[in-house]
């Protein structure tokens, strides 16, 4: 595993020239049409605040960067020239951050009225606040993940088993999405979704950047538990509301892993799983891989022989999920290495 990219030096050499509030960092790909949502919606977010826009294109094939350039010229914006997945995208455009606080936002985000408002003003009354992220909403106003508990063996088991569905209301079962509290209490979590979040621009130059490692998923985790280590606070805002679009229309991996883009998105998500664990749990990474692989065999051979569609559909997939287990095991080393990028 790579290290955090540390990025105090070149940040202090961007400040050198000016600062303002917020550096506001969306990384996109191949998303023009909500990308300009996204940046018009952003734009009656930023009159009370001094505010950059930065917009790290991750070699879009759609004309998402001739339409930020033409359409909204204020807006800095990179070029790669390939695709560096979200961690060392968002690192390119942290290390040009002037900002005091910096804010991720994913291109399928809106922000709600004094959103940014609200979220720089609690950075300024609690500076033992590292981290926040905001109470993330589908489009018709459904609830999302949005303040979790960082993952374990016994967590991952719930989620991809169903039991934390299933129990939903329990502490227990359902604690790695915190699915039994209410979503208008804030709260110290482990960790909030890379949807929307604010950082402390200088604890980032303390704890470094996103580790590069991750080419998607889990980066926003380690990040988050590198800030809490570091005696900071990761904060759930429930005021601070943000329309995701990405949670809203995903499917679960289960009926996801159909598509060809499906099953790459769930071996990425196993990489970075992998990843995550050996380099935080060590001897982990072999258990969460056992575990996981373990399930889904034993409901390929619960199903396999049924005469139902929907049982053998569910085998197919499990048996899938099963050998993507094995392979991402392989290509990461047992969570030891990170494939070369992109994914």
């Amino acid at each position: 595993m790579s290290p955090a990219v540390t990025i105090a030096e070149k940040r202090s050499e961007s400040r050198l020239v000016s600062q303002c509030d917020l550096s506001v960092v969306i990384v996109s790909f191949n998303t023009r049409e909500v990308l300009r949502r996204c940046l018009n919606t952003l734009a009656g977010e930023t009159k009370q605040l001094s505010v950059e826009v930065l917009v790290v294109d991750n070699a879009s094939r759609d004309g998402s960067v001739e339409m930020v350039a033409n359409d909204f010229p204020q807006v800095r914006l990179f070029q790669p020239g390939n695709n560096l997945g979200f961690a060392a995208a968002n690192n390119l455009a942290f290390q040009a951050a002037q900002g005091k606080y910096l804010v991720l936002l994913n291109s399928d985000a809106f922000l709600l009225p004094g959103a940014l408002e609200r979220a720089t003003e609690h950075m300024e009354r609690h500076p033992s606040t590292g981290l926040a992220g905001g109470r993330l909403i589908g489009e018709d106003g459904s609830w999302q993940p949005s303040a979790r508990q960082f993952p374990s063996p016994l967590n991952d088991f719930m989620s991809f088993s169903g039991l934390a569905h299933r129990f939903r209301k329990s502490r227990f079962w359902g604690r790695a999405d915190r699915t039994w509290a209410d979503p208008l209490e804030a709260a110290d979590v482990d960790w909030v979704p890379g949807a929307f979040s604010i950082v402390r621009a200088s604890v980032l130059d303390q704890v470094g950047g996103f580790d590069n490692s991750f080419f998607l998923y889990y980066e926003e985790v380690d990040l988050c538990r590198r800030i809490k280590a570091a005696g900071y606070a990761v904060r759930y805002l429930p005021d601070v509301v943000v329309v995701h679009l990405g949670g809203e229309s995903s499917k679960s991996m289960e009926n996801a892993i159909r598509s060809r883009m499906g099953a790459q998105l769930a071996l990425w998500r196993l990489r970075s799983s992998y990843l995550y664990y050996r380099k935080h749990h060590g001897g982990a990474a072999w258990r969460i891989m056992a575990l996981e692989s373990g399930w889904h065999w034993m409901r390929f051979l619960r199903n396999r022989v049924s005469r139902r569609p929907a049982r053998r559909e569910k085998a197919a997939e499990s048996q899938t999920m099963a050998a993507l287990a094995r392979q991402a095991w392989r290509e990461t080393q047992g969570g030891r290495y990170s494939p070369p990028k992109p994914w």
